[in-house]
């Protein structure tokens, strides 16, 4: 079996697309993606880790012995795939193996997809604020550096970041050549170069898949994290975390704020810049040291930017590129507003005709009855008449 296990902004979200969309086509190649739903090895994360996710934990409850079930009676190979899996702890890497079929028979082969640090940092504090944080983007930066990694935020990065810890944990038991390693091409490669080497990882050369991205997981410029930042500390208080993720997170964010592509894009400052690139140089050297099987190459992993543009502080953006995107999400708010409107009033429109309908064939129904009756036929013609004179004398 396979088993991808992270990291996040490395094009997971499009392969699990790719693999959920096309998951019939490859279970007749001997193939199984295991869910009936697009999220279903999300929730087997969450449950598997006992994470709290937006209330979305409620749902995940017993998600995980069902997928590793699946997994062990489905013949030929099966995928598993989500990026949150690359912070299991050790304990729960072991329940995860285990329960997979490892130590028992099964084959598991570990993929692992990477990407230097100078992009996963910006692209961190990102989906923090995709999932309501506040946090200015300096204290963040402050804090993923600090050694003592004290704090929920840090504690999260590094879990899911740090490439070597992430192998030792979800590798420990396996070979090195059954652990692969799919590195992210850096800026200006081929669109369709990522795909190929997860292609190759995964054993998709060949198949005809449909590979169109429908769900991806997009970044912002900078105007738009200061703006979605802003908008986290005034809706924190009075909006669900269930309400939250369709109408910010999908609605605002991913469909909205991230087409903005003219907007500056959010980098690191210079000497933070520094410490990424080299801080991603010695987990190169120790992939390469460990002789893990490597799809790609890992130079770029040690990619640094040779001229970077000018650093734009989301923590002090421009004001007017900020109104300008505030302007584009109330525009889609009002958009979804007028749309939902419209549904509901439809949705009522063909209650209330159904309504009409059953007290009409309900009507017929007792006048048919009174009328098959000698006794109902005489109340009929008593209330005709008492209906006629009542009107008579109106």
């Amino acid at each position: 079996m396979l088993l991808h296990v992270g990291t996040p902004k490395t094009g997971t979200s499009h392969l699990q697309d790719v693999l959920f969309r096309n998951r019939h086509a490859l279970a007749a190649d001997g193939l199984t993606y295991p869910t009936d739903r697009f999220d279903g090895h999300f929730l087997a994360a969450l449950d598997l880790m006992r994470m709290p996710w937006g209330g979305l934990e409620a749902q995940a409850v017993g998600a995980w012995d069902r997928l590793a079930a699946e997994v062990r009676e489905a013949p030929g190979t099966s995928i598993v795939s989500h990026e949150i899996l690359a912070a299991a702890s050790a304990p729960q890497v072991g329940r995860a193996l285990a329960s997979l079929g490892h130590g028992d028979g099964t084959e598991v082969h570990l993929v692992v997809s990477v990407r230097d640090l100078a992009r996963q940092v910006p692209a961190e504090w990102q989906e923090n604020l995709k999932h309501r944080a506040t946090l200015p983007y300096a204290r963040f930066l402050r804090k993923i550096q600090d050694p003592s990694r004290r704090g929920r935020i840090p504690a999260w990065f590094w879990a899911v970041q740090e490439v070597p810890d992430i192998l030792d944990r979800w590798g420990a038991t396996l070979p090195p050549e059954r652990v692969h390693v799919v590195t992210v091409p850096p800026p200006g490669a081929p669109r369709d170069l990522l795909w190929s080497r997860f292609s190759a990882a995964f054993g998709l050369d060949g198949r005809d898949l449909d590979i169109a991205p429908e769900r991806a997981n997009p970044s912002l410029g900078v105007p738009e994290s200061a703006l979605l930042r802003r908008l986290n500390r005034s809706v924190n208080h009075v909006v669900d975390p269930g309400d939250y993720r369709p109408l910010v997170r999908e609605l605002l964010a991913h469909r909205t704020l991230s087409q903005r592509t003219d907007s500056p894009r959010l980098g690191l400052p210079e000497d933070v810049r520094e410490w990424a690139v080299d801080l991603s140089a010695t987990w190169a050297d120790e992939i390469e040291r460990r002789g893990y099987h490597v799809v790609g190459d890992l130079d770029d992993l040690r990619w640094a930017q040779s001229d970077p543009p000018p650093y734009v502080d989301p923590d002090r953006p421009k004001e007017k590129q900020v109104a300008a995107a505030a302007v584009d999400a109330l525009r889609a708010l009002l958009v979804e507003h007028v749309e939902l409107t419209r549904e509901r009033d439809a949705l009522i429109g063909e209650r209330d005709d159904a309504r009409g309908v059953a007290e009409s064939a309900t009507s017929t129904r007792w006048r048919r009855r009174l009328e098959g009756s000698a006794a109902g036929r005489r109340f009929v013609r008593g209330y005709r008449w008492w209906r006629e004179r009542s009107s008579r004398s109106a």
